[in-house]
């Protein structure tokens, strides 16, 4: 694989790259480490396994050495799953679960737990010493990261600690990039303001989109997208990847669609960042009806987007290819958890309810 044909790899489908000429300059020289940290809480969403999963596996057949992070300490600070640790525990197990049958290959990435890392006393002296960088300022504009206003009290002092142990993660990690949603560039970009502080390299920051919940209009602003984005944590939110067919395409249908409006309706970002990104890698098209009958075959989002501004889709007949196509692409998940049921029932009790 070319050069030009790795760095299209991890770019494509992202919403920023922190820098694109250290990318490139980065897989020129070899194999970069890579890397996506998560809170273990609640079930897996499409956000987290469509968007999320598909890009790790972009940046391993880029050729990045990639590891995802447990952070099982970090969601005991943020209070995740009752701040139980042995349900984040599962949830962690669960996560595995869930990136696998997304497909993401259990043989070329790397799990790593962050109650490995904390048990260094290194990282805690690492954890220190960025402190010693950040103002307290600094450190609560970082709390929208853990999903946490920057305006909300800090009702816990190991809240602060929080964006202080993400940048250490990367540090300790000895990565060259940092993957995440861009509701995470405060703390990457956090880490690259710090790295020669402390003697580290600053990490190339690789961004994804966030998806929104189905329920509302989509705000403007980035800061407000992040506390209305599909969240684990809010499964009123959320279509998970094990959900039925029945449920998928209920939740579509419920789904807030405007007519002639692609800039505040969160179906859009289905049929952008999830359904058409599947359909390019097989050569596939989406099926719409039309109004006033018969159906197109679209190969791109902006097609959709063209018709569905002149009145030309129906909302409804937009949520059913939606529904239709999140279905087919789902389909493999749900028999991978078919076949590890237990895993999906331990979760469930765990969470005290139904996915």
């Amino acid at each position: 694989m070319s050069l030009d044909e790795r760095f299209q790899l991890v770019t494509r489908d992202t919403v920023e790259v922190v820098t694109p000429g250290e990318l490139r300059a980065a897989l020129e020289a070899g194999r970069p480490r890579g890397y996506w940290g998560f809170e273990c809480s609640g079930f897996m969403h499409i956000g987290m396994g469509l968007i999320t999963g598909r890009k790790i596996i972009d940046a391993v057949r880029a050729g990045v050495d990639f590891t995802i992070l447990l952070a099982d300490w970090h969601s005991w600070i943020n209070n995740k799953m009752g701040g139980d640790m042995e349900k984040i525990r599962l949830a962690g197990e669960y996560f595995i679960h869930g990136f696998t049958a997304i497909g993401v290959p259990r043989d070329k990435v790397r799990y790593v737990w962050a109650s490995d890392l904390v048990e260094d006393p290194g990282y805690w002296e690492l954890v220190i010493r960025i402190g010693k960088e950040v103002s307290l300022n600094r450190a609560i504009r970082a709390l929208p990261i853990m999903g946490r206003s920057d305006k909300e009290e800090v009702r816990e002092v190991a809240w602060l600690i929080y964006p202080l142990m993400q940048v250490a993660d990367i540090f300790k990690l000895g990565l060259d990039m940092a993957f995440g949603g861009i509701d995470q560039r405060k703390a990457h970009m956090l880490a690259r303001d710090v790295s020669k502080k402390v003697g580290a390299r600053p990490p190339i920051c690789i961004h994804t989109p966030l998806l929104p919940s189905l329920f509302q209009p989509v705000p403007a602003s980035r800061e407000e997208k992040m506390f209305t984005k599909m969240s684990k944590s809010r499964p009123e939110t959320s279509i998970f990847i094990h959900d039925s067919e029945e449920e998928v395409k209920k939740k579509v249908l419920k789904g807030y669609c405007p007519p002639n409006d692609v800039e505040t309706n969160p179906i859009f970002y289905l049929v952008k960042y999830i359904i058409f990104p599947w359909l390019r890698d097989r050569g596939g098209t989406l099926t719409v009806k039309l109004r006033g009958g018969g159906g197109a075959e679209f190969a791109t989002a902006e097609e959709v987007e063209k018709l569905y501004l002149e009145g030309k889709i129906h909302p409804l007949d937009l949520k059913l290819a939606v529904a239709d196509a999140l279905n087919e692409i789902l389909e493999p998940v749900r028999k991978y958890f078919d076949a590890h049921s237990d895993v999906l029932e331990e979760m469930r009790r765990a969470v005290g309810g139904e996915a």
